[in-house]
């Protein structure tokens, strides 16, 4: 079944990972957050509000519509001390108008099925010329094919019907930079990033990664069975390896108001 992050179990779910060093210098390549108020929407595990708070803004809000992933949050936060944590919604912050410099969204769109009004309250809170940071997975970066880093592909692999789940939920970059434009963003910059999910020491770790489902809310589409299966099928391909990095692609796209 699907997860549900309002569930107490799901709590640390998304908190056992740290951005990554070059997330960030790619990043900054386009957005100043040195001294800024960032809105971290859709925090999850706040890692990513973690990593704006310790590399230079001067205050971020981290905000997720579930309790429980904010429970998550606030421990893995618990000594940086230029956080703040909110409950909301994406389409309805609740928050004053032309607050922040920096909103950011990462892995949240394909989650929304109303983009407009997602990218209109964007629009909303934050400050003249202030940036928003949008990173999600198009349907193109999906279908990429399963390799020795690329863990995702051997998904769509081995059960096809993941690829038609995964796709039907995930805005095309046409969409995207179209409801921008429309919610009154512009200079658009749009590029790909591989970014490192996790690094394994074997594939025994990642086997128990995989087996838990750990913050890979696709595999919940899966019976036990058949994510057995898949374990295997990706042994079969990678459990010779002594080190994996995996790595996933995404699609960014920053825009100013």
């Amino acid at each position: 079944m699907p997860i549900d992050f309002h569930d107490s179990r799901n709590q640390s779910t998304y908190t056992t990972r740290v951005a990554e060093e070059q997330w960030l210098r790619t990043i900054e390549e386009y957005v100043d957050f040195k001294g800024k108020h960032v809105l971290d929407v859709g925090c999850g595990g706040g890692i990513y509000s973690k990593a704006f708070a310790l590399s230079g803004a001067a205050h971020v809000t981290a905000m997720d519509f579930s309790v429980e992933m904010l429970k998550g949050a606030k421990e893995n936060c618990k000594d940086v001390n230029n956080i703040s944590f909110i409950q909301g919604s994406a389409l309805d912050t609740k928050l004053k108008e032309q607050q922040f410099d920096i909103l950011l969204e990462r892995a949240l769109i394909h989650h929304i099925a109303d983009l407009t009004a997602c990218f209109q309250e964007a629009n909303r809170v934050l400050k003249l010329n202030g940036r928003f940071i949008i990173q999600d997975r198009t349907p193109e970066d999906c279908a990429l094919p399963g390799s020795e880093t690329h863990i995702r592909g051997y998904f769509f692999e081995r059960h096809p019907k993941l690829i038609e789940k995964e796709s039907s939920r995930r805005y095309s970059s046409h969409k995207v930079k179209t409801v921008l434009e429309q919610t009154g963003f512009h200079r658009i910059k749009e590029f790909q990033y591989w970014e490192t999910r996790k690094t394994y020491n074997d594939f025994d770790q990642l086997r128990d990664d995989l087996l838990h489902r750990t913050g890979r809310s696709i595999l919940y589409e899966l019976t036990d069975d058949e994510l057995m299966d898949l374990v295997e099928f990706i042994e079969t391909k990678i459990g010779h390896l002594q080190h994996i990095n995996e790595r996933d692609r995404w699609t960014i796209w920053i825009a100013e108001k």
